[in-house]
């Protein structure tokens, strides 16, 4: 697993807990490292992620709410619903990251911690997301 990945991998835990608990990033992130361990790199990473996510989450979940049609956030399942949070906030903030990355990403974490059916529920949702916040060179919108 790569480093990026296993860094999303993290910030998706953190959020899942903060999903649980609403607890500051801080004390997120103090209690999920006295049980695992990783490179300094990939800490920082996840935690960038994780605070980015949280301090966006307005525009993060009005940007959900209108592209996931028929369903309303606390109706989605918690995992999914961090998983999304986590990758709209990089299609929003890190433009400098492909939106397929991204989007793979997020869909191969939801296989992973999610239901069935989750890779297909992310991967629309996201492919929404990434519709509505932006337009990459190569992409069908730009033709």
């Amino acid at each position: 697993m790569g480093r990026r990945t296993r860094a999303r991998e993290c910030a998706l835990q953190m959020l899942y807990q903060w999903d649980a608990t609403r607890a500051a990033p801080e004390q997120l992130a103090g209690s999920y490292w006295r049980i695992r361990t990783t490179t300094e790199e990939t800490r920082e990473r996840s935690e960038a992620l994780l605070r980015g996510t949280l301090s966006r989450l307005p525009e993060i979940d009005e940007a959900l709410v209108a592209t996931a049609r028929n369903w309303r956030l606390d109706r989605m399942a918690a995992v999914d619903r961090s998983i999304l949070r986590l990758a709209a906030y990089e299609l929003l903030a890190e433009p400098g990251t492909p939106a397929a990355v991204v989007i793979d990403e997020a869909v191969e974490l939801a296989k992973r911690f999610g239901e069935a059916d989750s890779g297909g529920f992310v991967n629309g949702v996201l492919d929404a997301v990434r519709r509505r916040v932006r337009r990459e060179p190569g992409s069908d919108e730009e033709r």
